[in-house]
């Protein structure tokens, strides 16, 4: 017997993804697989609003509380843990739910995308490269070997990255790009939001985190190596509170800060999402949503 087809509920930060996830699993027997890469840190709870136990409400979930806040979280290697999870999930019979909103990482699950390795010699003979001859002659060798890379990026570090690839591969970097070609087969839901409510959302949730501690908390990941970081220094929250700590900032300030940096954010995701025809979208107000979203995935 086939597996049935995994299911994500993705949109924007804010809209109720989690609790969505949440009554799926309770109305169709899933367990739910964190899809926002910030939720991946042990400690990052209430910056990152992590669902807590008494809200899981018994439902098994996945992929929380997986790094350290040093460790730098990996496209690639969630890939092959949300594929071994979904396969673990659909081997109890039970349904796999994907929730969250890095979009990346709920196609890097879904979808057929291939991430090609590294090699740090090769890495750094091109940087010692670009340090001498500088982006232009490093973007004219990528226009010979990769033009349509060439067309799209820019930086320095893109510019190396996608010679990397080539020469280690002998395939252009543009050929890795993500096709909208599901893995295995999905269902996917997004949660469509009247953005002047969210906007207010977004704020009182800000407000609830600082009142919830937020800025102790923040102190207390700094001990634990916050800086050190790649990944989790630059969460929506974390990075603004540094300041604080470091006397450059007020926690009002940091407060104000920090929403628009999620509004900001929120808009982005929206962007992201709505870009991806397969997605069906639901009112997050609707007061038949679990219902509505429950038929889709039948």
């Amino acid at each position: 017997m086939a597996a049935p087809p995994v299911i994500a509920v993705v949109g924007p930060t804010g809209s109720g993804k989690s609790d969505l996830a949440v009554n799926l699993a309770l109305e169709l027997g899933g367990e739910v697989i964190n899809a926002d890469a910030m939720q991946f840190y042990r400690g990052m709870d209430i910056g990152t609003a992590k669902i807590t136990m008494d809200e899981r409400r018994g439902v098994p979930h996945h992929l929380l509380d997986i790094l350290d806040v040093t460790q730098e979280a990996s496209v690639s290697d969630f890939q092959q843990r949300a594929r071994e999870t979904i396969d673990a999930i659909h081997a109890r019979g039970r349904r796999a739910i994907l929730a969250g909103g890095s979009g990346l990482y709920v196609r890097a699950a879904l979808d057929v995308l291939e991430f090609p390795g590294t090699d740090p010699a090769l890495r750094a003979r091109l940087e010692a490269e670009h340090t001498e001859h500088g982006t232009q002659a490093l973007l004219a060798r990528l226009k010979s070997v990769d033009p349509v890379s060439a067309d799209r990026v820019s930086d320095a570090r893109r510019i190396i990255r996608a010679l990397e690839v080539h020469e280690l591969t002998g395939r252009p970097f543009s050929s890795y790009m993500p096709r909208r070609e599901y893995h295995r087969p999905a269902v996917q839901i997004g949660l469509g939001v009247d953005r002047d409510v969210l906007r207010e959302r977004l704020a009182a949730r800000v407000y609830r985190m600082v009142e919830a501690g937020l800025l102790d908390e923040v102190r207390e990941l700094d001990a634990r190596g916050l800086r050190r970081g790649k990944t989790a220094s630059r969460a929506l929250g974390y990075a603004q509170f540094l300041r604080v700590i470091d006397g450059g900032s007020t926690v009002e300030q940091a407060a104000e800060e920090t929403i628009v940096a999620t509004r900001q954010f929120a808009r982005r995701q929206l962007t992201w999402f709505r870009a991806d025809p397969r997605i069906t979208w639901l009112d997050w107000q609707d007061p038949h949503l679990v219902g509505k979203a429950a038929e889709l995935c039948r």
